[in-house]
């Protein structure tokens, strides 16, 4: 299985609500907490092109925020990209 990765930022209902979503789905994953506007929130946005958290990593690919994770769970792309 990839390794998915959140990063997101301390009360943060959107942040809560993905780590909520692949709890349910049993979906193990490394949260990390970025502060916002820190130099390291600068270079993930730099590197993503996002400004917002939650920002959800499956292996190296980039699979949005909350919305998107959702979607991609719900359409089975989230399960597909977990398989190594």
């Amino acid at each position: 299985m990839r390794k998915v990765t959140i990063y997101d930022t301390e009360l943060c209902t959107t942040c809560w609500s993905v780590q909520k979503l692949l709890e349910k789905r049993e979906i193990p994953y490394e949260h990390l907490i970025v502060v916002e506007d820190s130099e390291e929130h600068l270079e993930l946005t730099q590197r993503t092109g996002m400004q917002t958290l939650p920002q959800v990593f499956v292996g190296s690919v980039l699979l949005g925020g909350y919305e998107e994770t959702a979607v991609a769970a719900e359409a089975g792309m989230l399960a597909d990209l977990l398989v190594d």
